[in-house]
């Protein structure tokens, strides 16, 4: 494994675009360059493998995932409270590109252990959108999730180094992309 040039770290609450501005961040890069990570994907795997679950059904936005994120969270907390470090591990094994985005952080434990673990090339990038565009994405709030560290962990704590608005309008969601690209293309 490689040793990065930038890792990204985004953030947002459920609905407010975190994998759809990964994505156009990966586009624009090129796939030689940027990969994206997911936390949440280690996760999932596991959980799979310890309780007998689906894991490729876990990875989609159905109801089956619903069924289980409630204990998955629950699960997932167990195993960073014994290691921290436990998934962010996991999600960077095997990484080649210079530039990382881990699309899915969401605890202050994350960004600390990548700050440990890779220093200044860390960036925090937060993406926000209202209620009623994440209504609009079909979001709901639901106890027990939305209410959970799991979405909540990083509301406080963090100053973020980029804050990416994301409220559905293309263009003004491209102008800050460019310039969170323009900014990596200077640490490559």
């Amino acid at each position: 494994m490689a040793a990065p040039r930038a890792v990204l770290l985004l953030s947002g609450k459920r609905k407010s675009g975190k994998d759809f501005v990964a994505e156009e961040l990966r586009s624009r890069l090129g796939p030689d360059v940027c990969t994206i990570l997911r936390l949440s994907g280690p996760l999932k795997e596991q959980y799979a493998k310890e309780h007998g679950l689906d894991f490729e059904r876990l990875l989609d936005a159905s109801a089956y995932k619903e069924k289980f994120r409630q204990d998955m969270i629950r699960w997932g907390e167990e195993k960073r409270r014994a290691d921290p470090g436990f998934f962010c591990r996991a999600a960077v094994k095997g990484a080649l590109q210079p530039v990382w985005v881990v699309s899915d952080t969401r605890r202050l434990s994350d960004v600390e252990w990548f700050r440990a673990t890779y220093g200044d090339v860390v960036q925090t990038v937060r993406v926000v959108a209202t209620e009623e565009t994440r209504k609009r994405r079909n979001w709901v709030f639901v106890t027990g999730v939305d209410d959970a560290e799991s979405e909540c962990g990083l509301d406080q704590g963090v100053a973020f180094d980029w804050v990416i608005t994301n409220e559905g309008d293309e263009v003004a969601l491209g102008e800050q992309l460019e310039l969170l690209v323009q900014s990596l293309h200077r640490s490559l």
